[in-house]
């Protein structure tokens, strides 16, 4: 399984009716395969599970596999208010041609209830199961002391690590487990930098300019953390506005929508809509950094 680098999250487009857009999804991979990406996530939050139809699922999870082609890993999100739910989620996924499920916890289900829940989604799948800590979310923290057990007594593969300050948690989950458990980190990618620092292993999220992301992880990998710091800083201002509570899903469905990527960036609901003078700020802040929403495909950065 490769446990390293960047990750894009992809949203799930709609059409304005708010049908299925496959063939914007085959368009929003194909831009993320041009950007380089190391892996895709398909299914999550920000990909609108909890408000698909299993049938709708299943055809995203198809589209997507069949665009890829092999490419890049396909991680498939889980969420369930139990296990057979999520074993069922978790066996389409893999049906389906899924390289990997991102499993949320129970809500609040206590440690031992977690351990058992990912122990019988591990043994009824033949592919790896990454942890999605998103205690924001899903009303379930996962200690770093939890994490390392989940690693040891159930069999998962991969922390996906979304519960600030993060950077403290991967440096409690290191001190643990050593590089055991593969931590990849999220949140917009507001911290990636440090997290990298801190000893992540990249990232997972759907920031809509992956290119960017790409570019710190590759010069902090090649060992030149001060140009990494150097492209960080620039467009920390745009992973900011990007990464806002509520809206962020909105934002990122707009940016890709402006270029060209997807045809409408429709959201259903409850979601909560942009305002006009947000599209103009973000607008702004893309101007700012020196971005350009006119153009379509991958951006130097």
């Amino acid at each position: 399984m490769k446990n390293k680098g960047v990750f894009s999250i992809c949203p799930t487009p709609f059409k304005p009716g708010g049908e299925l857009d496959l063939q914007s999804l085959v368009s929003l991979v194909n831009f993320q395969l041009e950007a380089g990406i190391h892996g895709l996530a398909i299914l999550g939050v920000m990909g609108e599970l909890h408000k698909l139809s299993t049938f709708e699922r299943r055809r995203v999870i198809e589209t997507v596999v069949a665009a890829v082609r092999g490419a890049v890993p396909v991680w498939v999100g889980v969420r369930a208010l139990g296990t057979a739910a999520a074993v069922e989620q978790a066996r389409s996924a893999e049906d389906l041609g899924a390289d990997a499920i991102f499993v949320a916890p129970l809500a609040g289900a206590d440690e031992d209830m977690q351990v058992a829940y990912y122990r019988q989604i591990v043994q009824v799948i033949r592919i790896p199961v990454v942890i999605h800590d998103f205690p924001e979310l899903f009303a379930a923290r996962i200690s770093p002391a939890l994490a390392v057990r989940l690693k040891g007594e159930a069999g998962v593969s991969m922390l996906n690590s979304e519960d600030p300050p993060v950077g403290q948690k991967i440096t409690a989950v290191r001190g643990l487990s050593g590089d055991a458990l593969p931590i990849l980190s999220g949140l917009g990618g507001m911290h990636f930098l440090e997290e990298l620092q801190r000893g992540a292993d990249g990232v997972v999220t759907g920031f809509s300019f992956p290119e960017i992301l790409l570019k710190v992880y590759a010069l902090y990998r090649q060992g030149e953390q001060e140009e990494a710091a150097r492209v960080f800083d620039r467009y920390c201002s745009l992973i900011r506005y990007e990464f806002q509570p509520l809206v962020a899903l909105a934002l990122r469905k707009y940016s890709y929508m402006r270029r060209g990527i997807i045809a409408c960036d429709a959201t259903r609901d409850p979601a909560t809509a942009l305002d006009h003078i947000s599209r103009d700020e973000f607008e702004a802040v893309v101007r700012r950094v020196g971005l350009d929403l006119s153009v379509k495909g991958v951006q130097t950065v």
